[in-house]
């Protein structure tokens, strides 16, 4: 009961990180030809608030010379690959497959570990890796959103896969530069400044992309939707959710605190099918059960003896 304004935050994080897919979806679709720019517009309204609660926080310390180039390796994974395709996939599919979709990540940083960092692949790595996969074929080969044809749906949950092994990538980055020891490489750095400066080093990088893409296409038509959707993506889903669960993590522990990254994907499809109309069905449980199945097994501890 001592923390139950924590656990009250953490499920309205889950929840705004669910209906994230289906603000992602008005604007994927809205903004077809542009999905840098609406990457773009999001990061431009997140990023001058992450700074300014830094600010606050821990004040505005800038990155080292070595720092900026870890923090540039992990906005160009976390911020520019992650976005681009999350907005490409969500273009494609339905929100309610690609927030299943999306939970390979944790089995993508899994196996990155193994193969980047020669970490042992052990049993339950192997037996996660396997229950994902297959959850993941459900929801291509038997999604109930039929309405979008199958094709459009294995390109957009294609995206969103790489959009989640973009993510992993930055996470392995991300625990290499809070591991870094205090006398090299102008040492270690917070979770705080990481997000941030990784943020803003993304959003410089979309700039000149997000020209490119205007003088390819012309400017784009936001929509009122569409703008509502991004300033959530920005400010709720990025900014606020990030605060509530640093908070989650302080408070309860990071264990307890990740156990409500489960609930995303039920927000996710329960969003999708509340405000796009987009269809439940059996496949969606099984595949939601083999997935996070996956991500509990390769997560779990081997039992002592």
């Amino acid at each position: 009961m001592n923390h139950a304004t924590t656990h009250a935050k953490l499920t309205l994080v889950a929840a705004a990180w669910g209906v994230a897919w289906t603000a992602g979806r008005f604007v994927a679709t809205d903004l077809s030809e542009h999905p840098i720019t609406a990457a773009w517009l999001r990061y431009l309204i997140a990023v001058p608030v992450f700074l300014l609660w830094l600010h606050v926080a821990k004040g505005l310390q800038r990155p080292t010379g070595p720092q900026r180039r870890r923090v540039v390796a992990i906005g160009l994974c976390s911020t520019v690959l992650y976005q681009v395709f999350f907005m490409l996939g969500m273009r494609w599919t339905a929100a309610g497959d690609a927030s299943l979709v999306i939970t390979l990540n944790p089995l993508f940083t899994g196996l990155l570990a193994v193969v980047v960092l020669g970490q042992r692949l052990t049993s339950r790595l192997g037996g996660g890796l396997v229950l994902g996969l297959l959850g993941v074929t459900v929801l291509f080969v038997a999604s109930p959103n039929a309405d979008i044809p199958a094709s459009e749906r294995w390109l957009g949950n294609g995206f969103i896969a790489l959009a989640a092994l973009s993510w992993a990538s930055s996470t392995l980055m991300m625990r290499r530069a809070m591991d870094v020891k205090a006398s090299e490489h102008d040492g270690p750095m917070g979770p705080l400044e990481l997000t941030v400066w990784a943020s803003t080093a993304g959003l410089l990088m979309l700039t000149p992309l997000t020209g490119w893409e205007t003088v390819r296409h012309g400017v784009p038509d936001v929509g009122v939707v569409s703008m509502a959707s991004i300033a959530f993506l920005a400010l709720i889903s990025t900014v606020l959710t990030y605060v509530w669960f640093a908070q989650g993590v302080e408070r309860i522990g990071a264990s307890r605190a990740s156990a409500y990254v489960y609930l995303v994907p039920i927000f996710g499809i329960l969003s999708g099918w509340l405000i796009l109309g987009e269809h439940l069905g059996l496949s969606l449980v099984l595949a939601f059960a083999l997935i996070i199945g996956g991500v509990m097994l390769a997560q779990s501890e081997p039992a002592k003896t």
